[in-house]
């Protein structure tokens, strides 16, 4: 068996520092450690490989939800105008002559104390046929699928207004011709 060999005997200062250390050498173990230095840079690798998965992975499904959202503005926007479309003056006065509407007479107004200012006139049919829109009897009437047939209007009957409002009585015909009233411009 080899010998080791003896280290010459210390004074003073140094060998109160040496009793402070282990007589003999010790040799860490370096295995250990090595599969600890291992373990860490493998895991740090697979931890960064994995968060680049999951990146990349949310990016696909932000253009995706970029995308879908991109195409509900466009139809949203579609729908505004076709919305706008049927709501512009011109659009609604051709809907309401289709339906046999016409326009209304000469307004009158309360005041707040309860008088009346102005003269109220009647809507007259005359003036409709005058600017030229179909005939009533012309006009296909039948209500769409799904809502309650309504019996056809009667001069003088009840009749519910279109489009939400309150009813109103039809005038009875007149024989005198009245000059159509102006429409009024725009909203």
């Amino acid at each position: 068996m080899p010998r080791k060999p003896e280290l010459p005997e210390l004074k003073g200062r140094a060998a109160r520092l040496a009793r402070l250390f282990p007589a003999g050498r010790a040799k860490a173990a370096r295995t250990p450690f090595v599969l600890l230095v291992v373990l860490l840079l493998g895991g740090g690798l697979i931890g960064l490989l994995v968060l680049n998965s999951a990146l990349s992975e949310g990016s696909f499904k932000l253009a995706d939800l970029q995308k879908r959202t991109q195409n509900l503005t466009d139809e949203e926007q579609a729908l505004q105008r076709t919305i706008d479309a049927y709501s512009a003056p011109d659009a609604l006065e051709r809907r309401a002559h289709e339906l046999g509407m016409v326009p209304g007479g000469d307004p009158a107004f309360l005041d707040p104390d309860g008088t009346v200012k102005g003269v109220p006139g009647a809507a007259t049919p005359e003036a409709a046929v005058l600017e030229g829109p179909p005939a009533p009897e012309a006009l296909d009437l039948t209500p769409p699928p799904g809502l309650p047939a309504t019996p056809t209007p009667v001069s003088g009957a009840q009749h519910p207004a279109p489009f939400g409002g309150t009813s109103a009585t039809a005038p009875a015909a007149s024989t005198t011709p009245q000059s159509a009233p102006t429409p009024t411009p725009g909203r």
